[in-house]
């Protein structure tokens, strides 16, 4: 069996109503959906296929928060 790892998934919406999701410990792994069930479903897709490209690598990273500030 296989370690469990887990990842980060940073979710956004664009203009046209998409979700946006990226997993900020892995470079460049990012995918969209119309809903959430979908994006995560696509997400996990995602992952995988990034740690296949790159050897199982993964940059360790810890969330600490979101912020906003206006301008």
């Amino acid at each position: 069996m296989k370690n469990q790892r887990t990842f980060t998934v940073v979710i956004q919406r664009d203009e046209d109503g998409y979700y946006v999701g990226t997993v900020p410990a892995l470079p460049g792994c990012h995918t969209q959906a119309k809903t959430l069930d979908t994006l995560m479903k696509r997400m996990r897709e995602a992952v995988a296929l990034c740690l296949e490209s790159e050897g199982g690598a993964s940059h360790p990273l810890e969330l600490v928060g979101v912020q906003q500030i206006s301008l």
